[in-house]
């Protein structure tokens, strides 16, 4: 069995799509996946399956979510593996004059289609900063990642692609998870 963990985007934020996570366990349980757990009500689920393309983890689920709510939601999968290598790969963990506590990650759904350097770097503030990766943007937002302009909003219509952002905490507690699961 391998370990893969879903991020789903925009659920039990606004009140417009609301997914209990007992429910969307049990979504998951319908799918054949096992180890199912959650983690806070944002769409967090760590979970093992025989190995697969993430690629059609993230149909399969977005199709089932669709037949039973009857609404949209992107979803992301990753392996173990590579929610670890972003986690290593974070710039802002390494930088001493930087609070890890301040990083977030935009994971993405596909690699960025179109990366515009500079439009992204007008939006940001002096205090922030960002990466871009094939799979992932790495910000850093002291002032707050609800003060940013560089939110996932923009990143997915500037790069093209479907994403969805996390916090350094909730981005380290999930594969704290994924590791016990394995």
């Amino acid at each position: 069995m391998n370990i893969y963990i879903s991020i789903l985007r925009g659920i039990n934020v606004t009140g417009k799509k609301l997914i209990k996570m007992k429910d969307l366990r049990e979504l998951y349980a319908s799918l054949n996946f096992q180890n199912i757990t959650s983690y806070i009500q944002s769409g967090n689920i760590i979970f093992s399956h025989t190995k697969e393309e993430e690629a059609k983890l993230q149909q399969k689920i977005s199709k089932q979510i669709m037949t039973i709510y009857g609404f949209e939601v992107p979803v992301i999968v990753l392996s173990i593996q590579d929610l670890k290598q972003i986690i290593a790969n974070n710039p802002f963990t390494k930088d001493m004059d930087k609070n890890p506590d301040f990083s977030h990650i935009t994971f993405f759904s596909t690699k960025p289609r179109n990366v515009d350097i500079e439009r992204i770097e007008a939006k940001k503030r002096d205090s922030e900063d960002i990466v871009i990766t094939e799979k992932a943007a790495y910000l850093y937002c002291p002032k707050g990642y609800g003060k940013t302009k560089l939110n996932n909003s923009f990143l997915e219509n500037v790069l093209k692609t479907t994403a969805t952002t996390r916090n350094w905490k909730t981005i380290n507690k999930l594969l704290y998870i994924a590791e016990e699961i394995n």
